[in-house]
């Protein structure tokens, strides 16, 4: 004869170890990314920036804006009321500012200022590479295959590395965007045209470091995409830089 008692205490327990293990499977399965590590460099000017480590290099988390090269030589600078036609003549490095009383989208540069010998990296750091841009990318979860397309690539990486929750990206679309996910920070700083007119204010654009040909690779992310463009062009562009640690 069943003991009733014993059987109801039996079901008892049982129904206690299953709400334990079904508790603890539901804290197991929340889990928060951790924020990637973070510093601060100083380039030659003094000019300190946010840096952030993204897989295993470490980048700058915001835009270059030094004046001078590593030997304190002045690069020549292209001021606002200058004809366009000034800087897309420019065989020599030059820069251009972003906002007149700003700096915090950095500073546009032609490639003749990346480079330059003298460099205007923070000593021990560098212009990155196309090879380096696309580790980032792979990082930021875009397939190689894909990483190594030109033009629009990936799927969602724009948004983790764009302010987050920025009034500059999200006002375009009228909807909040972005995580940053990575802490690169992206703003939306545009560019300088090779003809020396200033392009659209809602995008941002890089160099890298890597030639193809007679032109050279960079990048371009776009308030209405969501993923991120590589392809060449032409050095007299006027582009942000970001660096990579040596």
């Amino acid at each position: 004869m069943i003991n009733t008692y014993r059987f109801s205490k039996a079901i008892l327990i049982l129904l206690m170890m299953i709400t334990i293990i079904i508790g603890c499977k539901k804290k197991t399965t929340v889990k928060e990314k951790t924020p990637n590590e973070t510093s601060t460099i100083t380039d030659v000017e003094g000019n300190v920036y946010k840096t952030v480590k993204i897989g295993n290099k470490w980048w700058m988390a915001e835009n270059l804006k030094v004046k001078v090269y590593n030997d304190s030589t002045p690069i020549s600078e292209v001021k606002a009321t200058d004809n366009d036609t000034v800087w897309a003549n420019k065989k020599i490095g030059a820069f251009c500012k972003v906002e007149e009383t700003s700096m915090r989208y950095g500073l546009f540069y032609n490639w003749y200022a990346i480079s330059n010998s003298k460099k205007i990296a923070p000593i021990g750091w560098h212009i990155p590479t196309d090879e380096e841009w696309k580790e980032l990318e792979i990082e930021l979860g875009m397939n190689e295959a894909e990483a190594n397309r030109t033009a629009w690539r990936g799927e969602n990486e724009r948004d983790k590395i764009i302010e987050k929750n920025s009034n500059a990206w999200s006002n375009v679309l009228e909807m909040p965007v972005g995580n940053n996910e990575s802490g690169f920070t992206a703003l939306t700083s545009g560019c300088r045209l090779f003809n020396g007119s200033i392009g659209d204010s809602q995008t941002a654009f890089w160099w890298t470091a890597t030639l193809n040909g007679e032109e050279v690779w960079y990048r371009n992310i776009a308030a209405n995409h969501t993923d991120i463009f590589r392809y060449y062009t032409y050095k007299t562009y006027g582009f942000s830089v970001r660096c990579v640690k040596d």
